[in-house]
């Protein structure tokens, strides 16, 4: 999976499905997406948070891109917009916390960044799974796309791969059971939740569950998801 900044709840039930998760490092880097960005809100008003990255080519992957030079004083005026996003918010303390844990990490190394965030977020949630990186695991790095996870797969002798929906025509369910594998795709439930103000606004990054809602209710909404392999 690619590494994502503070991604929704269906990233974090992704990983709490499976035994081992990989994120690539070793992928081409695309200013398209949710590499660098993710959706918050302030009074039932959605908005983007991003990460500053330095110019470079486009065409290096993701573990050789660097945070621009800015982001010691960005990071501040990330930190102030989040804070006054949810100063108000019931789990607003240690929401707080966690985020400035993601913030102060120091190492520039976009993908460094990125990984210790995802792993910040999975050690408040209590998630367990193995993370691990793509460029140490033994496999063929020349593949693309379906290929390529099935070599990682095998690598790591997996009897079944978890992707999520959206990946639903990416993959091919028999050309998986013909490597001994089973796919599965993972589908979440539909969540609503408290926010401040009325009305919800749906798919934000985790950080506005994680203001908003207590750990153990987080918890039990990681598991609000069900697997098919989408045959």
């Amino acid at each position: 999976m690619q590494p994502y900044f503070i991604p929704y709840i269906g990233y974090f039930q992704l990983i709490h499905s499976a035994d081992k998760f990989v994120i690539y490092d070793n992928i081409q880097y695309t200013k398209k997406g949710w590499v660098t960005r993710n959706r918050l809100q302030n009074k039932q008003q959605a908005f983007l948070v991003s990460l500053p990255v330095e110019k470079s080519s486009d065409f290096v992957d993701i573990n050789q891109k660097r945070l621009a030079a800015s982001w010691k004083k960005d990071r501040q005026k990330i930190r102030n917009r989040i804070s006054n996003a949810y100063r108000q918010a019931p789990c607003y303390e240690n929401g707080q916390a966690l985020f400035d844990e993601i913030l102060q990490f120091d190492d520039p190394n976009l993908f460094n960044f990125i990984y210790h965030s995802i792993k910040a977020i999975c050690h408040y949630l209590a998630i367990n799974t193995t993370l691990m990186v793509s460029s140490q695991v033994s496999a063929n790095d020349l593949f693309k796309g379906q290929q390529r996870v099935i070599s990682i797969c095998q690598s790591l002798n997996a009897t079944q791969y978890h992707n999520a929906i959206g990946g639903v025509n990416l993959y091919d369910h028999k050309t998986f059971l013909s490597h001994g594998m089973k796919l599965n795709f993972l589908e979440s439930s539909p969540l609503a939740y408290r926010q401040l103000g009325e009305g919800f606004i749906p798919n934000l990054s985790i950080m506005d569950l994680i203001m908003h809602v207590e750990k153990d209710e987080i918890a039990s909404l990681l598991q609000q998801y069900k697997l098919n392999s989408g045959d």
